[in-house]
């Protein structure tokens, strides 16, 4: 049996950039595929259903069974998947392949995190970080290799399969020593979350980060070509930006973060956030507009793992639970966010609608604010339990 911590977290990232890959398999292959907006859309949100309740349920059975055996379970669905993906052309039977692939990457969100909670109790906030930015590096990799190498598409998803059952393999070969849980059910310990403030809170914050990323991505080369003049090259050097500084903040703040002082990170990069965004979209820099466009994503690249590690080290004895619940958030966060900023863009005009971003990060502020008290107090009582 495989035991050894570090091949476990290595395979924890490696199921992240998975997860990375998965997530921008439809947009990065449609084209080649043949795919109408339609078809697109219904195949994003299927896959979006399996996620939400997967990363639900596998959260949950991650404080009471052993996580590698969840994960190899997620790692077959996703293997099998991807090797049958589009390998016949009927759109209802890949819609339902479709949601297979959402059940296996929600299982790696529900489990990986609270896995990596288990082993690196002293650095959990930096492995956490370095899961997630796994997460962009599959997500940019799959991008890269399918539109600009122009490389058989069914091919790298069918390698992509083999791999991931690699992945089960080790999975299935690997023995991790599991914590004692709380023994109420699924169903008693959701009712115990939900009636948790700080829980709710971090709930809705996730909303707010990922909805704010995911529409950045989303308008960013829009917003720089009608309001701030630069051309279609220009625009994806900045889009390429904004990916940097993400992946910079996600090692850099990773590095810097104590355990004990999370919850201090996370006021600060919102106070950040809320300022480096506004500057971003209403103030025009010239020369600094890349500059701008890096200070944002480095300061919002953080705050998903770090809202991850703090309900984790909070709530350590439903740690699987409360990470799988509020990774619900995450889709959520980017239907909702958008789907605002689209509908103030069209009643309103593009500028307007941009402010949606810092006011997000102004209200997930206050909103944080409000229960900072609440958080202090509860990791003293955790400290002093785990020093008894």
């Amino acid at each position: 049996m495989i035991t050894n911590t570090k091949a476990i977290t290595v395979s924890s990232y490696l199921s992240m950039f998975f997860l990375g890959v998965a997530t921008s398999l439809v947009g990065a292959a449609a084209r080649n595929i043949g795919l109408s907006p339609f078809q697109i859309g219904m195949l994003v949100t299927i896959q979006n259903i399996g996620f939400m309740v997967s990363v639900l349920l596998s959260g949950a059975l991650a404080d009471t069974r052993e996580k590698p055996k969840i994960l190899f379970v997620g790692s077959l669905i996703l293997a099998v998947s991807f090797l049958t993906f589009y390998s016949g052309d009927a759109y209802w039977i890949n819609l339902i392949i479709m949601l297979f692939i959402g059940v296996g990457i929600g299982t790696y969100e529900g489990v990986t995190d609270a896995m990596l909670l288990d082993i690196h109790t002293e650095r959990a906030g930096l492995h956490i970080n370095i899961n997630h930015l796994f997460v962009t590096l599959g997500s940019a990799l799959i991008t890269v290799y399918l539109i600009f190498l122009e490389v058989n598409w069914r091919k790298s998803i069918v390698q992509a399969g083999v791999m991931v059952l690699l992945l089960a393999i080790f999975f299935a070969l690997t023995k991790l020593k599991t914590r004692q849980r709380q023994p109420e059910g699924f169903s008693g310990k959701i009712r115990i979350l939900t009636r948790k403030r700080i829980v709710v809170i971090l709930f809705l914050m996730t909303i707010l980060t990922v909805g704010v990323e995911l529409g950045t991505i989303g308008i960013l080369t829009t917003y720089l070509m009608e309001l701030r003049q630069f051309t279609q090259f220009t625009s994806k050097i900045g889009l390429i930006v904004f990916f940097a500084g993400v992946a910079s903040g996600r090692l850099i703040i990773g590095v810097l973060t104590r355990q004990d002082r999370i919850a201090r990170y996370l006021l600060a990069l919102l106070a950040c956030a809320t300022l480096f965004f506004t500057v971003l979209y209403f103030l025009d820099l010239d020369g600094f507009n890349y500059l701008s466009i890096f200070l944002a994503g480095l300061t919002i690249s953080a705050m998903l793992p770090l809202i991850i590690t703090l309900a984790g080290s909070l709530f350590k004895d439903l740690a699987g639970t409360v990470i799988g619940a509020i990774k619900v958030a995450i889709p959520l966060g980017g239907i909702l966010i958008p789907f605002a900023t689209s509908l103030t863009a069209r009643y309103t005009n593009l500028q307007s609608s941009l402010l949606i971003f810092p006011f997000a990060f102004l209200l997930g502020l206050g909103l944080f604010a409000s229960v900072l008290g609440e958080i202090n107090s509860l990791s003293r009582s955790t400290a002093e339990a785990a020093g008894d």
